[in-house]
């Protein structure tokens, strides 16, 4: 859901660039968040010592419990994969957060950016499977029982795939409804203040989604790096 004036829009707009941004505007807002990430995280490592503390000490236990918590459901083989992990839910986080700020915009309430990571999430784990058991992997589709497996290959194709539509249908969905609700209050009553409670919901909501995606893709991942049975 666009806001009524997005302020990098104009930018665009004065270098003569206006058409490309109203086209692609989760392009350009995706672009902004992983210039920011980057810069934050060329901030991080410069201001990191060997004694952590304030801040450091906050984010290291933050990163190291999300860490313990991700290997926890992909089991210590899933631990190569973690910043991948970790990576698509502070991506995804920042996106939906970027939303709810005047003039600005999320990127995960257009549809093409829930589905290029639901994507890269399906081909990666895919490619995990392929990796770790080689042509074995193929037992994944075939059930338990080796005279079902006509019927469960099938099966098992429609309900991976069926993976994609799932992460991009819900991230998308629950995004674009938060902006639309708030966008609607705005306009309703917005010298009253009333949109202000949604926000701090829309803030929790936002961070809920990007937890379940990152959840779902350590799912995944973990269930291709366990053998067939």
């Amino acid at each position: 859901m666009e806001h009524p004036l997005m302020l990098l829009g104009l930018l665009f707009e004065a270098v003569g660039l206006g058409d490309f941004f109203h086209h692609y505007p989760n392009v350009v807002y995706s672009w902004l968040i992983m210039l920011f990430l980057m810069v934050a995280a060329k901030l991080a490592v410069g201001t990191v010592k060997m004694i952590p503390a304030g801040g450091q000490n906050f984010f290291e236990a933050l990163i190291g419990g999300f860490e313990d918590f991700a290997v926890d459901v992909m089991g210590e083989h899933g631990r190569p994969y973690y910043p991948l992990v970790a990576t698509l839910f502070i991506y995804i986080l920042c996106m939906n957060w970027m939303g709810l700020l005047p003039g600005m915009f999320s990127p995960t309430s257009n549809i093409n950016t829930p589905l290029s990571m639901a994507l890269v999430v399906f081909i990666f784990y895919n490619f995990i499977g392929i990796k770790e058991h080689g042509f074995r992997y193929i037992k994944h589709f075939l059930g338990p029982i080796w005279w079902l497996s006509p019927l469960m290959l099938p099966i098992e194709l429609i309900g991976h795939f069926s993976r994609i539509l799932s992460l991009t249908f819900r991230l998308f969905g629950n995004v674009l409804g938060e902006d639309l609700v708030l966008v609607i209050l705005f306009v309703l009553a917005g010298v009253f203040f009333a949109p202000l409670p949604m926000m701090f919901l829309a803030i929790f909501t936002s961070f809920v989604q990007a937890f379940i995606f990152s959840l779902l893709t350590m799912l995944y991942i973990a269930g291709s790096l366990e053998e067939a049975h």
